[in-house]
């Protein structure tokens, strides 16, 4: 009796691994509908079918290999570099634009407070003209514009 129950249990132990090897073959045949089978047929390329996983044998043969899946890290790495540089220079633009449009009204605040403005050229200070102011207003402003509205692209 111990016999039996050894046996038993060792066909039960040993059955599902032999029934979980079993190959499965899918093939599309030339109406285009799709097959499985025990058997490789015979004048159609059929794909293995890891029963336990559902993938094909084809799925499994497009696995990357150590190099190119360092390769593709290193692609993925190299574009967010770049995306980090692209944000890092456009920092330093608005970074900078906000200087201008600072600089360029406080300019033009300091024309609107002052009737008589003086500045320095060649080592000697004189008093801007009205039309020079005018041209001074004008310039700021247009720089304020630039610098101080929403970046365009």
């Amino acid at each position: 009796m111990n016999r039996k129950i050894l046996t038993l249990t060792l066909l039960l132990a040993v059955v599902p691994g032999v029934a979980m090897s079993a190959s499965v073959y899918k093939w599309t045949d030339e109406n285009g509908v799709t097959h499985f089978g025990d058997r490789q047929p015979t004048g159609a390329k059929a794909e293995r079918v890891n029963v336990r996983s559902g993938t094909s044998s084809d799925a499994a043969g497009k696995k990357q290999s150590p190099q190119e899946r360092l390769q593709d890290m290193q692609d993925r790495q190299e574009g967010e570099a770049e995306k980090r540089q692209e944000t890092a220079v456009e920092e330093a633009r608005r970074k900078q634009r906000e200087a201008n449009c600072a600089t360029a009204r406080s300019n033009l605040d300091v024309i609107d407070r002052n009737a008589r403005i003086r500045i320095e050229e060649d080592g000697e200070q004189r008093y801007l003209s009205e039309e020079e102011i005018a041209e001074k207003r004008a310039e700021f402003e247009r720089i304020a514009e630039e610098n101080c509205g929403p970046q365009e692209q």
